[in-house]
């Protein structure tokens, strides 16, 4: 098992290697430059579009917000609150600042994904559409080049369903929660329901085990329609609570805020101890930490996004790659910092700062830098992150549910019985999730996400051109919001 676990860090340090983070950022790059840097121009418009209303016609099933909310459900998840923490515990406060960077040229990357999605799309018999990286790069790059690239789209969708089915759609996710709810509600194991091996499990964590399978069957059995109107209803307010903590931190704060800054800006540069004890961070380990779980958090060139930006009841694509690229801005610059900078505030800031202790790990760095900077008993404070924690799995289970059956549909061409047995498989991974062992198939699940990206990140290098002579000939004929309304 420790041959196999040591096999598996290894191609997953190769996956997210550094070759890998320059693709994606150099896709984000060229796109930056190929569409004149329009996450800085056009990011206001964009804001203003989220609300849009959809055209409402025959083309698209969920509204442009729908699709953008069904998206956000897998992305903001665990990786806000966890993800950062590891993030700043691996490459120290610099990650941070790479985590942004990513992000800025991630917006232009999500925008074009997702557009392109929508103009490859294909609606099916049954009225439903269809559309993503698999479209993009079948259809998109056989019209440029002429060539055939349907087995690169192949390799795309199987990643996709490995990646939905294996780990982060279902298996860490609910072991996230559960873990989660026995921490709040039994956090002394004292109330065993039964062994399994040499592992204990609690009655509150085969009891939130339960309620969550039951709700995700009662959500994804009825398609895309209830998981976007679920969505709509649990994106935003999962989002304000989490907010509400973060601002809160911020606001107390406040006269920490320029110190946290500057430690890290010098720590992303290879600064040095900041405080007593704090061994300082290359460039290289801040950076290729940041970058990856910046990524991992907002998805940005792994084209899941796209999917979902497919299904919106839109006529135009670049109008609904504008709606989706906030997506990215809202998840990383905005959630993303707001847990990064209560870390940052809480262990590399003051007097006494030394740095993250060794003996905490994952949520426990968040839920501790929370609790130290917003003091009182942490009860409150521990409750309102496990209430986060529970929503953010949950529909990052929802998000990704849809995903893979997306790249299902695609590969057995549109075969809705083994659709169907798939719900029933992925059922089945999210009730089995609390009791199994998540350290290989989280890793596997990470191996497969990282693959995403290469097939989609290459058709979006190519098909750059495309993007930028659509964004500009709807620039043109839609100078403004309002001119687009008309």
């Amino acid at each position: 098992m420790e041959l196999f676990d040591a096999i598996l860090n290894k191609i997953d340090d190769i996956v997210w290697g550094l070759p890998t983070i320059i693709l994606i950022l150099a896709t984000g790059l060229i796109l930056t430059i190929r569409t004149k840097g329009m996450q800085f121009t056009k990011l206001g418009r964009a804001l203003k579009s989220i609300f849009r209303k959809s055209d409402g016609d025959h083309h698209g099933e969920v509204s442009s917000f729908g699709a953008l909310c069904t998206a956000l459900s897998a992305t903001i998840g665990t990786g806000n609150i966890v993800g950062v923490a590891t993030a700043i515990a691996a490459g120290g406060p610099g990650a941070l600042f790479w985590m942004w960077m990513a992000a800025l040229v991630g917006i232009c990357t999500k925008y074009a994904e997702c557009m392109l999605a929508v103009a490859y799309r294909e609606k099916k018999e049954d009225g439903h559409v269809l559309g993503g990286p698999f479209y993009t790069i079948e259809k998109g790059l056989k019209e440029l080049t002429g060539k055939n690239w349907k087995w690169l789209a192949v390799l795309f969708a199987i990643f996709g369903v490995l990646t939905g089915v294996l780990g982060i759609g279902t298996i860490t996710q609910i072991n996230g929660i559960t873990s989660a709810v026995n921490n709040a509600f039994d956090p002394n194991n004292t109330h065993i329901a039964f062994v399994l091996g040499e592992i204990s499990y609690t009655w509150s964590t085969v009891i939130a085990g339960l309620l969550v399978t039951f709700f995700t069957a009662l959500v994804i059995i009825g398609g895309l329609q209830r998981i976007s109107k679920v969505a709509q209803v649990v994106v935003p307010f999962m989002a304000i609570i989490y907010v509400f903590l973060g601002l809160s931190v911020l606001i107390m704060n406040a006269t920490h805020i320029p110190q946290a800054f500057a430690v890290i800006v010098k720590c992303a540069f290879g600064g040095k101890a900041i405080a007593g004890g704090m061994i300082g961070w290359t460039i290289q380990q801040a950076m290729q930490k940041g970058v990856a779980r910046g990524i991992f958090s907002n998805e940005a060139g792994l084209g899941s996004a796209a999917i979902a930006a497919s299904s919106a009841q839109v006529e135009e694509p670049v109008a609904q790659g504008l709606v989706s690229m906030t997506g990215t801005f809202i998840d990383t610059i905005i959630v993303c910092t707001m847990t990064g900078l209560a870390i940052v505030i809480a262990f590399f800031t003051g007097a006494d700062a030394a740095g993250i202790p060794e003996t905490l790990k994952g949520v426990a760095i968040t839920s501790t830098a929370f609790t130290t900077v917003l003091g009182g008993d942490g009860h409150s404070v521990q409750f309102l992150l496990m209430i986060c924690l529970v929503f953010f799995a949950f529909t990052t289970i929802l998000g990704w549910d849809y995903y893979s059956e997306r790249c299902l549909e695609y590969l057995t061409n549109g075969r809705m019985k083994l659709v169907m047995i798939y719900r029933v498989i992925y059922i089945l991974a999210v009730f089995i999730g609390p009791y199994l062992t998540v350290s290989e198939v989280w890793t596997i699940a990470d191996i497969t996400n990282g693959l995403m990206a290469i097939p989609n990140c290459i058709a979006l290098i190519i098909l750059s051109g495309v993007v930028a002579k659509m964004t500009k000939d709807y620039m043109d004929k839609y100078p403004t919001l309002e001119s687009e309304k008309k």
